[in-house]
């Protein structure tokens, strides 16, 4: 990212693809985050936030391949001390489903509870309705 202010210019009122690029750069390229320090003082509170968007999609598409650089954007977005870009990570994070981790109900060979009434090959067995019911721990 060269002119991180044409940035700006060229996505203004466009939070969500300023977010989505941002966060793409960011992915490909995490040498670009001095850059995006210097797009944060040039930005308005409103693309602040969704430049905190975009370093928590950075992060979250980084988590599972590139762990090192994952920690690298998180822990850049503690320092930055800019509360807009701190509110726009948190409300990114929040809404993240990519790191839900599997719920018991999830497991294979276990029919889902409540709703399956039919297993085996084909599904023409009935489900045992007196099968005890596993509790949560």
């Amino acid at each position: 990212m060269k002119s991180p202010a044409s940035l700006l210019q060229k996505l203004r009122n466009e939070k969500n693809k300023l977010s989505d690029r941002l966060a793409a750069y960011i992915v490909t390229d995490p040498s670009v985050l001095p850059s995006v320090q210097t797009l944060i003082s040039e930005a308005p509170s409103t693309d602040r936030t969704a430049i905190g968007g975009a370093l928590r999609a950075a992060e979250a598409r980084c988590t599972l391949t590139k762990p090192d650089v994952a920690r690298k954007i998180r822990n850049f977005t503690q320092r930055l001390g800019d509360l807009a870009v701190q509110g726009g990570y948190s409300a990114a994070s929040s809404d993240d489903t990519v790191t839900r981790l599997p719920s018991r109900d999830d497991q294979p060979g276990r029919p889902a509870r409540g709703g399956e009434l039919l297993e085996g090959e084909g599904k023409t067995k009935l489900v045992d309705p007196f099968e005890p019911v596993l509790l949560p721990r």
